[in-house]
């Protein structure tokens, strides 16, 4: 059995819940026993009203945001989010991070690595990689090229990357190695797979580069992106495909970990993000569900079951969502993995 080169995924990725308190400031200490991270993305979600998801990095800059569920180009908040802290992040008072007794989640990944690239038809301006986890950060500007690459500094194949342009009201392009070339879905709304020969060669990524084409949503002349770039880490992170099949008894989805958090799209039809992890209800027979291309408030229904196991998930429905008979994507993320690197095995939940 291959053991994990990752034994505390904690180091890398946090799932964080929180109650707002509405005031000026508030400091989000990750609550977990693990180890500190001081995070480089940063993911919130409002639970219990309809706001926009708030994506912010510390390459971009705190009080800068995304928001995962529409085309808004990058805005400024001094009332977003607003600092990366040594063990987590710092909230002002916008209702979107920090409604007084409102409820969130968020996810958070660490970079960390800022010089040192060079290379590629475009070099990023600024950017901050994680070797050990497989994850990147990378703001460039466009040069409206077709197959230009992009160095990310990881030393392996990405598997999935979001780009985003930041200065217009665009899509965000989503790219995954499993879907074929120049195959695009779109993290905004429930479009299914589709081709379009302006999209960089995904075919073409390799251990160096990953590269984009002459979509303006990925590489406009002259304007300002960003990609967040993943790789399949074992025992810590996985990107892959499985195939639903219609009935209450659905498929098992191997990781080779316990996964923390994991975003589903079904590939063949229009159907939303599905997001779910280990924190919210947390295990088996009722994980909640937000939706990355919306803005609505959490689905707290327990029908739609996913089980967390100690190397994978388990789906025990039906739901078109996640297992109609077609194909998914999915990406997750390890709240431990299945054997650590001294071949200690864990436990389910």
């Amino acid at each position: 059995m291959a053991y994990a080169t990752i034994d505390d995924p904690s180091a890398y990725f946090k799932v964080q819940l929180y109650t707002g308190d509405g005031g000026t400031t508030q400091a989000i200490t990750f609550n977990d026993t693990d180890t500190n991270m001081q995070p480089d993305w940063v993911w919130v979600k409002m639970r219990s009203e309809a706001q926009s998801h708030i994506l912010v990095d510390s390459v971009r800059g705190a009080n800068k945001y995304l928001g995962a569920n529409h085309t808004g180009a990058e805005g400024t908040d001094i009332n977003s989010v607003t600092a990366f802290g040594s063990d987590g992040f710092t909230v002002g008072n916008d209702d979107s991070v920090n409604k007084n007794t409102g409820t969130y989640v968020s996810w958070s990944w660490k970079a960390g690595t800022t010089s040192g690239l060079s290379g590629g038809n475009i070099t990023p301006s600024s950017y901050s990689f994680n070797v050990s986890a497989g994850f990147g950060i990378y703001k460039y500007t466009g040069n409206g090229s077709s197959d230009q690459t992009i160095p990310h500094g990881l030393g392996k194949k990405p598997q999935m990357v979001f780009f985003k342009r930041l200065d217009s009201g665009t899509n965000w392009v989503t790219q995954s190695n499993t879907s074929g070339n120049r195959v695009q879905m779109v993290l905004n709304d429930t479009s299914a797979y589709n081709t379009d020969s302006r999209l960089g060669a995904s075919d073409s990524w390799d251990t160096t580069n990953f590269n984009v084409g002459t979509y303006g949503d990925m590489n406009s002349s002259g304007d300002p992106h960003v990609a967040y770039v993943f790789c399949n880490i074992k025992g810590y992170s996985k990107v892959g495909e499985y195939l639903g099949n219609n009935n209450a008894n659905g498929p098992f989805v191997h990781t080779g970990f316990r996964p923390a958090w994991f975003i589903i799209k079904r590939t063949g039809s229009t159907d939303g993000w599905l997001m779910g992890d280990n924190k919210r209800i947390g295990y088996n027979d009722g994980n909640y569900w937000v939706e990355a291309n919306v803005n609505d408030n959490e689905d707290g229904g327990t029908a739609d079951r996913i089980d967390i196991l100690s190397n994978g998930f388990k789906i025990n429905n039906a739901w078109s969502k996640i297992n109609a008979a077609d194909t998914y994507l999915y990406m997750a993320f390890a709240d431990a993995p299945l054997v650590n690197s001294n071949g200690i095995p864990v436990n389910a939940r």
